[in-house]
């Protein structure tokens, strides 16, 4: 099954919250499933694919160590995308912390701030070739 979207904007979910893009929060536990996204995506743009993300998330979320990771090679991968999952529409960075991302040709992501020029332009469809999405609501009400 494919699971990365190509030359694709996923825009702030409808009822998000946010006035502006926020770096989620980490607990006192540690990173967030969204803090663990963030970061990733933050600090290397058009690194990850939407599948490469999920699954890098899944390793550091769970702290799945490179001895696990070498030792269980593919298989914990394989094992991983058997499980339904949902996708980055569903993600709280465009529900609730205010970031737009884009998928470029080659389905590899960079997190774009509702605040900036650039996501007016893409949600604004003044992107060509780009195909518009939103990401999924917080409640199910109006």
């Amino acid at each position: 099954m494919e699971w990365n979207y190509y030359n694709t904007f996923i825009t702030i979910a409808p009822d998000c919250p946010a006035a502006r893009a926020t770096v989620p929060p980490d607990k006192k536990g540690g990173k967030t499933k969204p803090g663990i996204e963030y970061e990733l995506v933050a600090n290397s743009p058009y690194m990850y694919t939407q599948e490469e993300l999920l699954y890098e998330v899944h390793v550091r979320h769970k702290g799945i160590s490179a001895e696990e990771l070498e030792a269980g090679g593919t298989q914990l991968r394989d094992e991983f995308f058997q499980k339904p999952m949902a996708c980055l529409r569903a993600s709280m960075l465009p529900k609730k912390y205010g970031w737009g991302i884009h998928f470029n040709e080659e389905g590899k992501m960079a997190l774009i701030p509702m605040e900036s020029d650039e996501y007016r332009r893409f949600a604004a469809g003044e992107v060509q070739h780009v195909k518009l999405l939103a990401a999924m609501r917080n409640s199910r009400g109006k």
